[in-house]
């Protein structure tokens, strides 16, 4: 007989499993409201900011909300923070909103994109529920991935080269749809217990690989100004 890892430990273990999915992905689905208030916000407002300091200011707020919802994570205000940091995940997103929306077909580039996210969402999260197959062991070469990946856009911030801004964006949203498989068949196999840090991992997830299809489907598609 076959082992299934999602099976160990019984059906109460199989119930509390199902239990952390569906509040994984009611909360991801309310974390979209407050991300598309904030990228509203952000463009009504024109905001921006320069790429060096800007650099600094997202990774100081990112890790200072990251710690404060692990340490709130198992009460009502690790939900709070978390609606909280993707209301500002939105203002951040907004800027790139504002780039596409210079291009005459920039709503449509911007559709494009959040539906290619959807797809990729829901196909590897259903591969990764239907299989129930522990895909943990691909996170150690995906962490290192995001590593380069982090380093070669510093990197591209000086050189501003739009054929290594394409490359670091296409690998990007391999790497990120592998996490997709990971995080959630880390949940379906009970290795992440935790609603509200397994909601943020897919956030993540999923927020990156939009970006990178918007900045791939940009160099592609939006060849008219207005």
């Amino acid at each position: 007989m076959q082992f299934n890892p999602a099976q160990y430990g019984g059906a109460a273990h199989a119930v509390e499993r199902n239990r952390v999915l569906r509040n994984t992905y009611f909360l991801l689905a309310l974390s979209m409201l407050p991300t598309a208030a904030g990228a509203l916000l952000g463009i009504s407002m024109h905001f921006a900011m320069t790429p060096m300091f800007g650099v600094i200011l997202f990774l100081g707020i990112s890790f200072g909300m990251f710690y404060a919802i692990e340490k709130t994570k198992n009460s009502a205000m690790g939900v709070v923070l978390l609606l909280a940091y993707t209301g500002f995940m939105g203002l951040w997103l907004s800027q790139i909103l504002q780039v596409a929306l210079r291009f005459s077909n920039g709503a449509s580039l911007i559709g494009t994109a959040a539906v290619g996210t959807g797809a990729i969402f829901f196909t590897l999260a259903g591969i990764a529920t239907v299989t129930k197959k522990d895909f943990s062991f691909m996170s150690k070469f995906l962490f290192i991935g995001v590593i380069m990946l982090i380093l070669a856009s510093l990197a591209n911030i000086f050189f501003a080269i739009p054929a290594a801004s394409l490359a670091i964006s296409a690998v990007a949203v391999m790497i990120f749809s592998a996490y997709i498989l990971v995080d959630v068949s880390r949940i379906v196999n009970g290795g992440e217990t935790n609603y509200i840090t397994a909601t943020l991992q897919l956030y993540l997830d999923v927020y990156n690989v939009f970006i990178s299809l918007l900045n791939i489907l940009m160099a592609f598609s939006g060849n008219n100004r207005n």
